[in-house]
């Protein structure tokens, strides 16, 4: 079934919105935000290029309170700004209807970065992390299916800890997701 989101286009925060609305992490978010730079010019080109299309519209499930929003909404929102895709941010608590067409791993994770087009057809999505920082949890998630289980919480936390090794200490996860970002752009 195809998704539309047409009902929440114009509905959400703008990016400057969301930023001055964060009551958590904000200080952390801008530091990632200002830390950003094109690891190459093919893919800021690539980004200036979406200017001459009109039909592409962005919505991002977001929270000030999740980590991985903090670490990646600024990468999708630096790439986005120069790209003249309309892009609004909806909070996830605000928007259950919304989060429940797009679970990760039947759960609940954002940032989830909704492409549609004009009339609010969904293209494309990414998130709610890189996909090699997500093949933790992947892996986390098939090899302990039971939440109840005595271990449950131990095994989540050296997960956690290997993700944030896989992000890496600097900026270098970043144009990793803007490559994703572009690839995924790229089909439609």
């Amino acid at each position: 079934m195809s998704k539309n989101l047409s009902s929440k286009l114009n509905k959400g925060l703008s990016p400057e919105q969301f930023i001055q609305a964060m009551t958590k992490n904000q200080d952390k978010f801008n530091e990632w935000y200002d830390a950003f730079t094109w690891a190459n010019d093919e893919d800021k080109e690539f980004f200036e290029s979406l200017n001459n299309r009109d039909d592409l519209r962005c919505l991002i499930l977001s929270a000030d309170w999740c980590g991985d929003v903090i670490r990646n909404v600024p990468v999708v929102l630096r790439a986005l700004e120069i790209s003249g895709i309309p892009t609004e941010l909806l909070i996830k608590e605000e928007h259950p209807d919304v989060m429940e067409q797009f679970l990760t791993l039947g759960g609940e994770a954002i940032p989830i970065v909704i492409f549609t087009d004009f009339s609010g057809f969904v293209l494309g999505q990414w998130g709610p992390r890189p996909a090699h920082v997500q093949a933790v949890m992947t892996k986390f998630k098939q090899e302990n299916p039971d939440r109840e289980a005595t271990d449950y919480q131990d095994n989540i936390k050296v997960a956690r800890e290997e993700m944030g090794r896989q992000y890496g200490e600097g900026t270098g996860y970043q144009a990793v997701i803007v490559k994703e970002l572009r690839d995924l752009i790229s089909t439609f």
